[in-house]
């Protein structure tokens, strides 16, 4: 059986955060800038609390069967409210959107080379 891949996003909105957590969520926003983001085991982080309080992390995890996806949808809404909890941020409408990459349609370049035989 082969490894699957899966990337699962937790979105979610800080909830009654104090004005020191703000600042200091606003003092580390360059480091949680959605043009840094990226899916990793521990999970990143992006926001822009300026804008508006909205975050979302990435997680990537792997399992060997199709249905590994939900224990890794568990996990990673696990890590989100731990980090989140550790720090005390409020937070609301927590909510996973996970995908299996081995379920993923081939982008174009993929295809021609699934056809020539280079995958």
């Amino acid at each position: 059986m082969s490894t699957r891949t899966f990337r699962v996003t937790v979105r979610g909105v800080f909830d009654g955060l104090t004005a020191g957590q703000r600042s200091e969520l606003l003092s580390r926003a360059p480091e949680h800038d959605v043009l840094r983001a990226a899916f990793t085991p521990e999970g990143h982080l992006t926001y822009d609390i300026a804008a508006r309080p909205a975050f979302t992390f990435r997680f990537l995890d792997s399992g060997e069967a199709e249905e590994d996806i939900l224990e890794a949808t568990e996990r990673a809404e696990g890590a989100a409210r731990a980090w989140l909890g550790e720090r005390g941020y409020g937070h609301k409408n927590l909510r996973s959107q996970a995908e299996d990459l081995s379920q993923a349609p081939l982008g174009k370049r993929q295809r021609r080379a699934a056809a020539r035989g280079d995958a």
